[in-house]
């Protein structure tokens, strides 16, 4: 499984950059000491080295990007020796030179030794966060049963590790179901009804039937949860799999979801499913999902994604045409399907939700 939880190619998880609180780059951290280096031998090499003295004041304040107090008082103490070494011209700054570089300093290591003890903190919680979050959403395995599953994850709340989007792949007495939602909202404010849904299918899985029953089961879950809460406006579209014994054929449940897309021979055909009403909206006279099914036959693939990935935009506002670009990547690997896909879709377009995408493919014998 590909998501937010894997390291980033830049080596760090989520892909934060150092200004949202990853470490920071090499070059960042070299910064300090080759500034320190540059001036310290342009003042004994050069009569008129002394010009770039003045670089001096800013090693201690880009010491503490990088370095604990220990480290940016050693920069600082050399930055003041440096100041009065009589060979590198420095030694006649001024008095209140001197001082302003030392009080600099002073106040840099002060900074530091702050800045260290909150980024601990700030760690420590991090991981508490990121292990509850990993509870809630764990990572998909490689195959369920004799299903393949890839997915991929992207919060719209930048920092979080799980939104309004859900997925999950379990077998159970009546074969491998899958369930991909999106509540109403995204980010944290999202998360506890998705841990509601995810409860409801796991159990759901074990004692319904057919999927009809596991709709109901979720819906009602939903509607529990809200019936004390004013205003609450909870609901959920949701989409659900259920592959035959044989895997060659799957019954599809829509509840206002996008319908999964099926990748055959190279080409790709957008399944015509009939939608329900999204969980939890509980209008009378609605009509429920139907259960309807596709016959599979070998090398078959479902692609489903959620709304955040659909409702993508240009610049002209024009809907990201999954069905069309995914029939450009169909002879590519389940494993690189939803990268591929991921990359082509941010390169040109902008998503504003959740985004997920799960790849199933059925190894029937």
């Amino acid at each position: 499984m590909t998501s937010v939880r894997g390291w980033s190619p830049r080596g760090y998880r989520d892909g934060r950059g150092w200004l949202q609180g990853a470490p920071p780059p090499r070059w960042v951290r070299v910064l300090p000491v080759v500034l320190l280096g540059v001036v310290a031998a342009a003042t004994l090499l050069s009569p008129n080295g002394h010009d770039f003295g003045f670089l001096l004041g800013a090693i201690p304040p880009l010491a503490v990007l990088s370095y604990g107090p220990l480290a940016t008082a050693v920069l600082s103490c050399l930055v003041v020796v440096l100041l009065n070494v009589p060979a590198t011209h420095l030694n006649h700054p001024g008095d209140t030179d001197l001082l302003t570089v030392t009080f600099v300093a002073v106040l840099s290591v002060f900074v530091s030794y702050v800045r260290s003890h909150r980024d601990a903190q700030l760690l420590t919680e991090r991981a508490v966060g990121e292990a509850v979050q990993r509870a809630v959403l764990p990572p998909l395995p490689e195959r369920v049963g004799a299903v393949g599953c890839v997915g991929l994850y992207r919060a719209a709340q930048h920092g979080t590790l799980v939104g309004g989007d859900f997925f999950d792949v379990r077998d159970g007495p009546y074969g491998v179901r899958a369930v991909m939602g999106d509540v109403r909202g995204h980010g944290l404010a999202a998360v506890s009804t998705v841990v509601s849904l995810l409860g409801a299918f796991r159990e759901a899985v074990l004692d319904e039937q057919d999927l009809e029953s596991v709709a109901a089961r979720m819906d009602r879950r939903l509607t529990v949860d809200s019936a004390d809460v004013p205003h609450a406006e909870l609901f959920a579209t949701v989409l659900l799999l259920e592959f035959s014994a044989d895997l060659r054929s799957v019954r599809v449940v829509v509840c206002g979801h996008p319908a999964p897309v099926l990748l055959r021979d190279g080409r790709t055909q957008e399944l015509a499913v009939p939608p329900g009403a999204p969980l939890g909206i509980g209008l009378v006279g609605v009509e429920q999902a139907k259960e309807v099914t596709v016959e599979l036959g070998p090398g078959d693939r479902l692609f489903v994604a959620s709304d955040g990935v659909w409702e993508a935009r240009d610049k002209a506002g024009s809907f990201y045409p999954l069905a069309e670009r995914l029939a450009g990547f169909a002879g590519a690997e389940a494993a690189a399907l939803t990268e591929l896909v991921w990359a082509d879709l941010t390169r040109h377009f902008e998503v504003r939700d959740d985004a997920t995408m799960l790849v199933l493919t059925p190894v029937i014998a």
